[in-house]
Order: C-alpha cells, then structure tokens, then sequence
C-alpha cells in the first residue's frame, strides 16, 4: 500500500529533525522499549554470573547464618554477626563490605529493600544514593522520620547492582528474620519484587501485591506484622509517573501505625 503524500512528508520531517539533533545511525534494528531501563552493563553481568555454580553449601551457609543471628540480642550485635558471616556468594564478588542497617532500631516500621547499590556499598549505609534520598522524603512527608529503620534481604553489593537471587536471599535470611524478631515492628514494608517475594515467600508479581496488607509470621518466637510491598523508590527514578502509588501505600502505612499506636 502506497503510502499518503502528507505521511511522508512528515517522516521526512521527522528524519531531518533527528539530522540536525546529530542523529546519523539506528541504534538497534529492532525498535525497544525504552521505558524499562536497563544498563547494558548490568545485562553483561546478569548473563556472566548466570551460569555461575555456587562454590558455598547452602545448607551449611544457612545454619551458620542461623547460628550467628540468633546469637544476637540487640540490632546492633545482628549488624556484627552479618558482617562476620562469610557464607554469602556475594562477600567474594566485589563488594566492599557489609551494609546492614540505617535508622532506629528501636522503631514502629521495618523497611526491606532488595540489596545495597554501588553508593550504599561506599558508604556502608543502605538507601543512601538517590532512590533512598527519595524514599526519605516520601517518609518524611508522611509523618514518618523517624520511625522506621532500614535494611535489605542481602547485606552485600550484587556484581553490576544486579537482583539478588533466591539463593542468595535465602542464606542472609536468617539475620533478616531475627531483625524482625528483635524489633517487633508494629508494620513492615516491602520495597520491590525481589524484597517482597523473599519475605513472603511468594511467586506473585509486585504490581499484584503492591497497595495489599499481607502478614509476615516468623514460624518460632510468635512474632508477626502487617506487611505493606510496594514498588521500589528506584523503579520511580525512571517511572515517576508511578510515585503517586508508592505515596498511597505508604500513607496506608502511616495510617496502620496510628491506628496501632492509639489502639
């Protein structure tokens, strides 16, 4: 089919414009979806690290993690106790050390992210760069400075800031499940897939979970919480568009604390 005379002019018009901006060649045959960012970097390191075979005993690692988070009795000792543990894949893939926790141990909310990036890895902090800069100020606006305490389901950098694997999550659990135990927290919330389904221990997508009052129960000691999983502050660096769900779920979240606090 021929195509209109108006129509070619305008992808005339069109290519001439994207001329003068400096543009000269396709970047790819294939059109893409350029709103889901993902670094080309962090896709090499994805494929590098894929077929990587675990050097360390899951099982082993995940009772001395055990072992050591259940020798501490204060937020402070879990801290000492995840920086000595070496049963992580992670601690020898590049990451400078441990980043365990930031905030109030002694506060109403948990907050649980997936893993620290390359500026929480430099300065020992998690939410540090500016994903986390942003989720201080949606706290902040809410009421909540203060009140929550942060961490993420693993303790170390992933290569190229990749998603943690289950694997992964699943050693560093244990010190995760005795923060909970420890801090009692009157709510949690899950920031991203990743965080949300290695808590509870789900399948389900984070866009079906998001804005849902699930319940985290610890299987010994009786603890158990409201869990709130939303989309991580990082996704909203590139789709600010979703911040306005992120805001709603974390006002349910201050709501819930009130609630609680003057039951």
């Amino acid at each position: 089919m021929n195509a209109e005379p108006r129509d070619i002019a305008a992808v005339e018009s069109l290519l001439a414009f994207w001329a003068d901006a400096g543009v000269d060649a396709c970047f790819e045959e294939a059109a893409v979806d350029r709103t889901i960012v993902v670094a080309p970097a962090l896709k090499a390191v994805t494929r590098a690290t894929a077929s990587v075979t675990p050097v360390v005993d899951m099982v082993d690692a995940t009772s001395d993690a055990r072992h050591l988070a259940h020798g501490a009795d204060t937020m402070e000792a879990l801290a000492e106790a995840a920086a000595s543990f070496k049963g992580c894949e992670l601690v020898g893939m590049g990451a400078r050390g441990c980043v365990f926790g930031r905030g109030d141990p002694h506060a109403p909310i948990l907050i649980i992210g997936e893993a620290p990036g390359a500026e929480e890895d430099a300065a020992g902090e998690p939410f540090v760069g500016k994903a986390g800069k942003l989720l201080d100020k949606m706290i902040a606006a809410a009421g909540l400075t203060g009140k929550v305490y942060t961490t993420n389901t693993v303790f170390w950098r992933p290569p190229g800031n990749r998603t943690p694997t289950p694997q992964e999550q699943a050693v560093c659990a244990p010190f995760v499940e005795r923060a909970f135990f420890l801090m009692k927290p009157k709510a949690v919330l899950l920031l991203g897939a990743a965080a949300a389904r290695g808590v509870l221990k789900t399948d389900e997508g984070i866009m079906r979970m998001r804005g849902q009052w699930r319940e985290w129960r610890l299987a010994e000691g009786d603890v158990s919480a409201p869990v709130m999983p939303t989309l991580h502050p990082a996704f909203l660096l590139h789709q600010p568009q979703a911040k306005r769900q992120v805001w709603a779920d974390i006002l349910e979240l201050a709501v819930k604390l009130d609630g609680q606090e003057n039951a």
